[in-house]
């Protein structure tokens, strides 16, 4: 079994793009790897969210990672600052990391915007940050999406890095685990920008915390156009709202996008959006349930994220013991 490592961060409400872009994905995956699925609170700081957020952010995201079908008997499902590791091999692979490849990281030009002077230490050194969470634990396969290939490449680079300065191969060269069934969720509000918790507009985004009448009512309001669906997505290319809309249909309903085109030739959008309303209540309401039951024992949850920490610190502290003694740490 190859091993695998993933997370998400605590920074508020997750949405259905991380439902269909990961967490449901992870779950196939736990018969297949030894997998790792972490909150990544340390990349969450980069933010500086209030405490009493940071606590209730990473129990939320714990919940959706068990309500959504992660077993913690099969996975090791943990909090990044839990494990000391991530911090301190961090630090020693900043120290193999030439500046000129952080400063082709193009997420950290995005999120700096302008304003990039102010920007925090933390956003810039992100990618080696990541680059350790995944070579602490020797992850052979990463899942990424198109967002996040820049940092895995820029991972693969720092492991090769290490290997050759210290004449051992020792990390091996973690693998992009690109999953077909991953879906790319639009925004409800424009078909061309991706679902994200930073967008201004609730309406752009489904929450896992939303209701089934808040769920029909954002269909409702999600932008489409005039036109009836027609048989082919190749048809519809320029109409990118009414595509990311099919596109949700038919992840859920784990069918093609031209299959879902298919079935709803001839449509107009106000029937069509009824089906999808009903299709995503019917996959994400018992997860918000179950979310709910796993909320009012935060003490579980806690204990879970614990074993998993112990767990994960057992494999990281053998694995930066041996990396202490390649770069000649003296042993304590």
């Amino acid at each position: 079994m190859g091993r695998i490592f993933s997370g998400i961060q605590p920074t508020g409400d997750l949405h259905l793009g991380n439902y269909l872009g990961a967490i449901r994905n992870w779950v196939k995956l736990q018969d297949q790897y030894k997998n790792l699925f972490c909150l990544v609170d340390l990349h969450a700081l980069t933010t500086l969210p209030n405490p009493q957020d940071m606590t209730k952010w990473t129990r939320e995201v714990a919940a959706a990672y068990i309500a959504a079908g992660i077993d913690s008997a099969k996975s090791i499902i943990f909090s990044q600052s839990a494990v000391p590791a991530h911090s301190e091999l961090a630090w020693i692979l900043s120290c193999l990391t030439p500046l000129g490849w952080l400063n082709r990281m193009t997420q950290f030009k995005e999120k700096a915007g302008k304003h990039r002077e102010k920007a925090n230490l933390g956003l810039y050194a992100y990618p080696v940050l990541m680059a350790a969470d995944i070579l602490i634990y020797r992850a052979t396969h990463v899942p990424v999406g198109e967002d996040q290939k820049q940092h895995l490449e820029l991972a693969r680079d720092i492991a090769g890095a290490f290997n050759r300065q210290y004449g051992k191969d020792y990390f091996e060269l973690p693998e992009p685990l690109i999953l077909k069934t991953a879906a790319r969720v639009m925004s409800l509000r424009d078909g061309t920008s991706k679902m994200s918790k930073s967008d201004p507009s609730d309406y752009s985004r489904l929450h896992f915390m939303d209701d089934p009448d808040t769920i029909a009512l954002k269909i409702r309001k999600a932008k489409t156009d005039p036109d009836p669906i027609t048989g082919t997505p190749q048809t519809m290319e320029n109409r990118p709202e009414a595509l990311n809309l099919l596109g949700i249909y038919a992840a859920l309903s784990d069918i093609t996008l031209e299959e879902a085109c298919r079935i709803f030739e001839g449509a107009s959008f106000s029937a069509f959006k009824k089906s999808l309303a009903d299709q995503i209540i019917s996959i994400m309401d018992p997860i918000r349930q179950e979310m709910l039951a796993l909320l009012k024992d935060p003490g579980n949850l806690d204990r879970i994220l614990q074993k998993g920490a112990e767990e994960a610190n057992t494999l990281a502290s053998q694995h930066l013991r041996e990396i202490k003694e390649i770069i000649g740490f003296l042993r304590t």
